[in-house]
């Protein structure tokens, strides 16, 4: 029986995670791993705690720092390519992706898509809860993204994807350069320069209730520059 297995990054989720843990595990077909990357806050103490009741599905990664978004999940993808997972996600921690739409986009991995994305943009803007203000920002980059890159993705920097195990063995993981908000881009950007199959799956995603965003300037000027560089580097290769 193929295995799917969701990659949650942590830090400072305490709020949260309980709640996707539960959410996600009522879906008999996922496993989840969360990387927490020592959260001051004890998130990892209550995954620990969640564990005892669900010691076959979840599994705990801890890291010693914060390194970024990027980082933690390159350490969840070796983690389920060498558990022999078959389809790995990504999702956020702060429930601001519906863990009932896993099932759907695992049903594209499982036809003959390679990669599935939650798009907020595929249809219109699906998006609740964010000042207008960051709507435009995120819309807009989008925009800039696929202007630059010219590919055809319409949400480049969504962060709830899905990946059959195939793609990302394809993948050197040491040359994923960018960490924070850029690191979606570059993923997406390498799996479509290689040819593979992708789906655009329509969720509205809902901005966190619980937490502190981990959003900033610089987060967001590293993705800008970014798209320059893939752009550039893909010119030569």
């Amino acid at each position: 029986m193929d295995k799917a297995l969701v990659i949650i990054p942590t830090y400072n989720e305490v709020e949260n995670i309980k709640t996707v843990v539960e959410k996600t595990l009522k879906d008999k077909a996922f496993d989840i791993l969360v990387v927490d990357d020592s959260s001051p806050d004890g998130t990892a103490d209550l995954v620990l705690e969640l564990m005892k009741t669900h010691s076959d599905r979840l599994f705990l990664e801890q890291r010693a720092l914060k390194e970024g978004l990027g980082k933690a999940y390159i350490h969840g993808f070796k983690w389920a390519l060498e558990k022999q997972y078959d389809f790995i996600f990504e999702m956020d921690a702060d429930l601001s992706h519906d863990p009932k739409e896993l099932s759907p986009m695992l049903a594209y991995l499982n036809s003959d898509y390679d990669l599935v994305i939650g798009s907020r943009y595929v249809k219109g803007i699906n998006v609740v809860n964010w000042p207008l203000s960051r709507i435009l920002l995120s819309y807009f980059a989008s925009l800039y993204v696929r202007w630059i890159t010219f590919m055809p993705i319409k949400d480049p920097t969504a962060g709830f994807v899905g990946y059959r195990r195939e793609v990302l063995e394809q993948l050197d993981f040491y040359k994923i350069k960018f960490v924070g908000y850029a690191f979606q881009i570059e993923m997406k950007f390498k799996i479509w320069k290689k040819g593979y199959k992708y789906k655009e799956h329509p969720i509205i995603f809902t901005n966190r209730v619980l937490g502190v965003s981990k959003m900033n300037g610089r987060i967001i000027w590293e993705a800008l520059s970014a798209v320059l560089i893939l752009r550039i580097k893909s010119l030569f290769n």
